[in-house]
């Protein structure tokens, strides 16, 4: 009999590496979601090419499923395309089509072989709820995967299956490099001043790692997590400063 499925998209980024590893470590077989195959696949996942932009991906994993699917985590990040007065109308519609849109073909594709107390896990950022002008598309993009999430947990409440986002803060991988190279440019200062002062808007003054995020997600597959379904987990290192 296969085993219990978990379905991760982004599997093959700086995060999502380490969440397959605890997956599998958990017990679940886990098949990786994107465009382009790891360099290296884990005993116990496989790899389906499938672009999450496009309806066309919800045929295509639809019909490689072949256990019950246990859990999706949807774990894709969004371009970094400069502030909310220069980033394009495109690279916002992009992002929410990659985040929300995304996540919404993964649930439909998945759909018939969810069972209760499957867990759908959508990995957004702490910009969703703590705006900032430098980073347009993460914050657009990750609000809408909160209320998506919020709506998914109350279709789906009646069938056991909950839906949860985790917020994590920034996390010291190329794409935060990315985000303050952009910074850098636009304040006309160097990336590593930017980079402390990313750094120091925690309370920790510490960066949120893959590890703690894959934590997140192996600790809502416990039975105890049901009563949080709808909920944003926020795992920013104590970036949030507004209420709740």
């Amino acid at each position: 009999m296969a085993k219990d499925l978990a379905i991760v998209s982004g599997g093959a980024g700086a995060i999502g590496q380490v969440i397959v590893r605890a997956l599998v470590t958990h017990g679940l077989g886990v098949l990786i979601i994107g465009r382009t195959a790891p360099s290296e696949l884990p005993a116990g996942t496989s790899f389906l090419s499938a672009d999450l932009t496009d309806d066309s991906a919800i045929g295509t994993i639809r019909a490689t499923i072949n256990a019950p699917v246990r859990a999706i985590v949807h774990c894709v990040g969004v371009p970094v395309a400069g502030g909310v007065l220069q980033a394009g109308t495109d690279a916002i519609l992009g992002a929410v089509n990659v985040k929300a849109n995304g996540l919404l073909r993964l649930v439909r594709a998945a759909d018939g072989h969810f069972v209760a107390q499957s867990r759908i896990i959508a990995i957004g950022g702490h910009y969703g709820l703590e705006p900032t002008a430098y980073a347009a598309t993460a914050g657009v993009a990750n609000a809408a995967l909160i209320n998506l999430s919020r709506q998914l947990s109350l279709a789906y409440g009646p069938r056991g299956i909950t839906a949860h986002v985790i917020a994590p803060g920034p996390a010291d991988t190329e794409r935060l490099r990315n985000v303050a190279a952009a910074r850098a440019a636009q304040r006309g200062v160097g990336v590593e001043e930017v980079f402390a002062e990313l750094k120091a808007e925690s309370s920790l003054g510490a960066f949120t790692t893959p590890e703690q995020v894959a934590w997140a997600v192996t600790m809502l597959l416990a039975p105890e997590a049901d009563a949080m379904t709808g909920s944003t987990l926020m795992l920013d290192s104590g970036r949030r400063r507004g209420l709740p």
